[in-house]
């Protein structure tokens, strides 16, 4: 059998086939997601077109969404299963990501903040037992307006469970997102972003995370 040089042709029998000479490319790093219908879409926002995968599409890794609507750390929403139940039933059996980010809190405000803490650190600490590699990163509960009080209540209870974990985290209500028409970044049920809040969204986690 003769091996021709770069370009050329591997040769033998009779036959012939090009040699490829290029690296193969580069494979995107994988970042996850568990949340609730911020993270897995609503309404006309399907959830290819989400923060989370506008994230991953600015930073050009390859997303894997979990979740549900209407679920937190502690809330069980009308699937049944809150995060840590997503993240055992739909993440946990994949190879582990580069990165997971841990999105919400804000179906948890009707629950005491001490139960959503420990809510979230025992997500954290199974996850760590789990996938000890990996980058995790926690995101709190999103109000793009008019948060109530009792978010702030379940934004720092996550955070301290973040703390504890030793995992970053992110606080959307630390920003101001409608800056004009409120119509803009905000579906008429007052809650949910349009597609111009999730690139919002997008951009500033993709920042964050970068």
């Amino acid at each position: 059998m003769a091996i021709s040089g770069c370009g050329g042709t591997v040769a033998g029998n009779g036959l012939s086939r090009p040699v490829s000479t290029s690296a193969a490319p580069a494979k995107a790093p994988v970042m996850m997601f568990v949340g609730d219908s911020f993270t897995v879409g609503s309404g006309p926002v399907p959830e290819w077109e989400t923060y989370a995968t506008g994230a991953a599409r600015r930073l050009g890794w390859q997303p894997v969404i979990a979740g549900a609507g209407g679920t937190g750390f502690v809330n069980e929403g009308r699937v049944g299963r809150t995060f840590r139940e997503s993240f055992e039933v739909e993440l946990a059996w994949r190879p582990a990501p580069d990165l997971l980010v841990i999105s919400g809190g804000h179906n948890d405000r009707r629950w005491s903040a001490e139960r959503v803490r420990h809510a979230a650190e025992r997500l954290l600490a199974r996850v760590r037992a789990h996938w000890p590699a990996t980058r995790v990163v926690v995101v709190g509960p999103i109000w793009l307006a008019d948060a109530p009080g009792k978010a702030y209540e379940v934004r720092d209870a996550v955070a301290r469970a973040a703390v504890r974990a030793g995992v970053a985290f992110l606080d959307p209500l630390d920003r101001r997102w409608v800056t004009g028409k409120r119509s803009k970044v905000v579906l008429p049920d007052g809650v949910h972003p349009t597609r111009a809040g999730h690139e919002h969204l997008a951009a500033w986690l993709a920042a964050k995370l970068s």
